[in-house]
């Protein structure tokens, strides 16, 4: 390569593409409401490059989405990229969110029409389902083609795709999943692993899977991208590959810090500040505000709200500026809202986006100026001396708070105010985030790779390994499950499990709800926990939310209260109906998702051979379904306290005020949650009373000593 500004060549002698190397509570209707409301408010080198042709897209790219194209910087480094890529089998390429490298690499390599034949296709994974989408969705338009036909994209529980499909777009761990059933890939050409610098677990896993299936697949490539500066870490994991560098276009970015008051929390902290720079800033530039979670990105979105009315009806109305759209963005607001945040700001408007770290770099906003950044994010860790899976609020990263702070600079010269002190920045924040393998339930992997034949696994080729003690507490999990007999060999039940695209916990418990005969009732139940929260309480009419909500609520639980729910829905006199919704203060978005997900988890039931049947009135057994799969949340009910002891580890939590257990006079002895969240305490959510003889003996015993575990995780054949 001459340009060796833009790549730097990789040092492996293992260079030849011809030698034999063989060897897987979202209030949105309310924020529907409120959105609607405020609108007006390196292992092969070859030498000739293939040769890049255009494609004929169906519909001619416009003016604007042509000098859209140009105006990526990776534009002028098209051809050599191209080329990079033909002459190595691996590549990673390094370039600032905002460089075109998600949306063009992709189309480039189409463009050649050396890698779309034999009926092969171009992968790229996102580690977010929003961003596979929208993503998609930019392709396909710039593409020419409608989106599902040549451009497409597979997230969990849809498929956008079709048999012309030459560029897809999916989710790290549908790749995972696809790799576990076809282990030669045999659909791809290339695959790409975008914003790789996050280490997701599935990107984690695909790395070394990948790394194998290279040298038995000298014909396939793997480009491997991130926005930060692993470079270095991923060519040497990865053969010692060459590095290629797209420059970044990043604007000067002031970063000015800011100490939170005491007592005065970093939301209300964040509208202080969006409030300022609306009225203080000239007009010109859009807010993007980092916050942890939905709960928080609710809260802000209707406090704000709250707040510019009151300045509109008040004496300062000329002081206020224009009008302000208010929007909120997290993974579980379905897409049709989160796609909001991407439309044009109208003149004379100012725009502010509340986002979780989704927006960080799987996501590109156009026309932010001014980012808002908490310094704090939501995490889901796991302590495998406890047992214990909980979802945290944690001080985020040196590299993520300088995401963030990027974010501003993509337009023009922006503002970044940290709701913390430099001191905070340089002393407690680590340099990276840790990657994911290293901090959470490992269980879904370990079943994964045992699927594939895969049984020692400290022999398995992590980028970063993950502890012995973790590997050993998803193994036993998954032998309490029955996915795994004594020696830590993969059941038939363990593959049953492994069909479906849940957490283990909740395919066993579906699966034990066919032979308990109430399928159809847990059916439900486990497509409503994938949609999350339901109901949503209007600041405006609380009182008239929460009479609507009690006539839904069932005593044993939040679980069986979703059950009624979804069936009152059903029933009702449009079936499915979002008047009906709308009405009883019901969110329509996730009723729909839920809908959608139980419609795909009957299919896997119907190719299992599995009958769907009702128990009718006898929710016992639904109960009874519940803790055969979710035994290992169990808590009783401490005499001591007003809150519950978790059996496996003997820890205080308590029922989280959202849950219809909350208020109740009379709490249950022994109930299962779904998940616990760490605030000011442990709370549980999700929860359902449950009756302690139906929990497995296993529940209440010890856990078991570390040599016994590994004799589970370092399974040899003799």
């Amino acid at each position: 390569m001459e340009s060796t500004n833009a790549i730097e060549i990789g040092t492996s002698g293992i260079n030849t593409a011809g030698e034999d190397n063989a060897s897987p509570p979202p209030e949105t209707e309310g924020i529907s409401r409120l959105v609607e409301k405020l609108k007006g408010v390196g292992l092969s080198t070859t030498t000739a490059a293939p040769e890049v042709k255009k494609p004929k897209p169906k519909v001619s790219l416009s003016p604007q989405h042509e000098e859209i194209r140009r105006s990526f910087p990776i534009y002028k480094l098209k051809n050599e990229l191209v080329q990079a890529v033909h002459d190595n089998q691996v590549l990673v390429v390094i370039g600032e969110t905002g460089s075109g490298k998600t949306t063009q690499l992709t189309q480039y390599l189409a463009d050649t029409g050396k890698y779309t034949t034999d009926g092969k296709k171009i992968g790229c994974t996102q580690p977010r389902r929003v961003a596979a989408i929208s993503v998609a969705k930019r392709v396909a338009e710039e593409f020419g083609s409608p989106l599902g036909q040549e451009v497409g994209y597979t997230i969990r529980f849809e498929d956008r795709t079709s048999p012309k499909t030459i560029i897809k777009y999916m989710t790290d761990g549908m790749l995972l999943r696809e790799i576990i059933t076809d282990e030669y890939l045999s659909q791809y050409s290339v695959i790409i692993l975008d914003e790789a610098h996050e280490r997701t677990l599935s990107t984690d896993i695909l790395f070394g899977l990948l790394k194998p299936l290279l040298k038995r697949r000298p014909d396939l490539r793997l480009i491997v991208t991130s926005a930060t500066l692993d470079a270095e870490k991923f060519s040497e994991y990865f053969f010692n590959c060459s590095v290629f560098r797209i420059p970044g276009k990043i604007f000067p970015v002031e970063v000015i810090y800011i100490e939170p008051p005491e007592r005065r929390g970093f939301v209300n902290m964040s509208i202080d500040v969006v409030l300022q720079i609306h009225t203080s800033e000239p007009e010109g530039g859009d807010i993007l505000v980092f916050l942890t979670g939905q709960d928080e990105i609710d809260s802000a979105c209707n406090s704000l709200h709250e707040r510019m009315e009151k300045i509109l009806r008040g004496k300062n109305r000329n002081n206020c500026g224009r009008e302000l759209i208010i929007l909120p963005v997290y993974s579980t607001l379905p897409i049709e809202i989160q796609s909001r945040i991407f439309e044009p700001t109208p003149p004379g408007k100012r725009k502010v986006v509340f986002a979780t770290n989704i927006a960080e770099a799987s996501l590109t906003i156009d026309g932010i100026f001014y980012v808002v950044d908490s310094g704090y994010a939501k995490q889901n860790v796991y302590n495998p001396n406890k047992v214990l899976d909980s979802l945290v609020t944690a001080r985020i990263s040196q590299a993520s708070a300088k995401q963030r702070q990027g974010r501003a600079g993509r337009t023009g010269p922006g503002k970044c105010y940290r709701l913390y002190t430099e001191s905070t920045f340089l002393n407690e924040m680590a340099p990276t985030t840790a990657p994911e393998i290293l901090r959470i339930n490992l269980s879904t992997t370990v079943l994964n790779l045992k699927s594939m034949g895969i049984d020692d696994l400290f022999s398995f080729d992590f980028m970063d390994p993950p502890s012995r003690k973790a590997l050993a507490s998803a193994v036993e999990e998954l032998h309490k499950l029955g996915a795994l007999d004594e020696n830590g060999v993969i059941t038939n039940l363990g593959r049953k499990i492994g069909e479906f695209p849940l957490d283990p916990p909740l395919s066993k418990m579906l699966l034990t709800s066919v032979d308990l005969g109430c399928s159809d009732e847990i059916l439900t139940v486990t497509a409503m926990i994938q949609a999350g929260n339901i109901f949503y309480r209007p600041r405006d009419k609380q009182d008239e939310a929460d009479k609507k909500r009690a006539k839904f609520v069932q005593p044993s639980g939040d679980h069986l209260t979703q059950l009624f729910v979804y069936e009152a829905w059903k029933k009702a006199g449009n079936c499915f109906s979002g008047q009906w919704c709308y009405d009883n203060f019901v969110q329509s978005q996730s009723m729909r998702r839920a809908h959608d997900v139980r419609k795909q988890l009957v299919s896997i039931m119907e190719r299992q051979n599995l009958n769907v049947v009702s128990c009718g009135k006898n929710v016992t057994k639904v109960q009874r379904a519940i803790a055969a799969g979710l035994f290992a949340n169990a808590a009783r009910k401490d005499r001591l306290g007003r809150g519950y002891r978790r059996v496996a580890d003997n820890q205080s939590v308590y029922i989280h005020p959202s849950s219809t257990l909350f208020s109740s006079k009379r709490q249950p002895e022994w109930v299962i949650y779904n998940e616990l969240v760490m605030t000011s305490k442990a709370f549980m959510r999700d929860v359902t009373a449950v009756d302690s003889n139906w929990l497995p003996k296993s529940v209440s015993s010890t856990i078991k000593s570390a040599r016994s575990r590994n004799k589970f995780v370092h399974n040899r054949h003799h």
